[in-house]
């Protein structure tokens, strides 16, 4: 008898560590206020309100980050109410927010925009954009010792913490080919990705993914 009541309890503790465990799909650990899983993107919102902080952005743009933290913590406190989908939708505003804080004060001189594709998880710039590519060598040389920003962007296929980092690899992948092929000076270029952010067209079209997938390049000035 105690035997099978054993048998009984292990397979209870089975069953419950594997409702938990499904329960948990697309959560992430990070232990706060006694509960041990939340959404990604809550997860998202207070690393990027924290990372903003920690680059000293709390002090350099206090008002913009004082919304960015309250909406995260918002997130948080409406999650704990129990209204997931509102939550994430704040987490996420948290997080473009807190990303987007104290942007360069330089003057922006001239931009040009080129759409560069990229297959799929890739980062590697295609034969058929170097004709494009080639133009914003041109472009970038007109303008001798200024500085350039280099903002990548995709469209809205994938998750968006996905379009983030590939937004970030495409504007590194336009500058080290601006640096290998046109010797444009390292120092001179920065990058920032906006993942699937900023669109300039529409996302529920071929041509307006495509226009999405791209790369702006600007010229700085003080």
């Amino acid at each position: 008898m105690n035997e099978l009541l054993v048998k009984r309890l292990l397979i209870g503790v089975f069953l419950m560590s594997f409702l938990f465990v499904i329960g948990c799909a697309g959560m992430e650990f990070a232990p706060k206020n006694g509960i041990w899983y939340y959404p990604k993107e809550l997860v998202e919102a207070k690393k990027a309100v924290a990372d903003a902080k920690n680059a000293g952005k709390d002090k350099a743009c206090p008002k913009e980050y004082d919304e960015a933290y309250a909406l995260k913590k918002k997130a948080y406190e409406t999650y704990w109410a129990c209204r997931t989908n509102e939550a994430i939708a704040m987490a996420k505003d948290a997080t473009s927010k807190a990303k987007a804080l104290c942007p360069s004060k330089s003057k922006v001189i001239d931009k040009m925009t080129i759409t560069v594709n990229f297959d799929f998880d890739k980062a590697t710039v295609r034969k058929a954009d170097t004709a494009d590519l080639k133009k914003a060598i041109e472009f970038v040389k007109k303008y001798p010792g200024a500085k350039v920003r280099l903002e990548g962007h995709t469209d809205w296929k994938g998750t968006e913490q996905y379009n983030q980092v590939l937004s970030e690899k495409r504007a590194e992948a336009t500058k080290e080919y601006l640096i290998s092929k046109g010797n444009i000076e390292a120092s001179r270029i920065s990058t920032i990705g906006y993942g699937e952010s900023k669109p300039v067209a529409s996302n529920k079209t071929d041509e307006g993914r495509f226009k999405n997938r791209r790369v702006e390049i600007l010229i700085l000035g003080d």
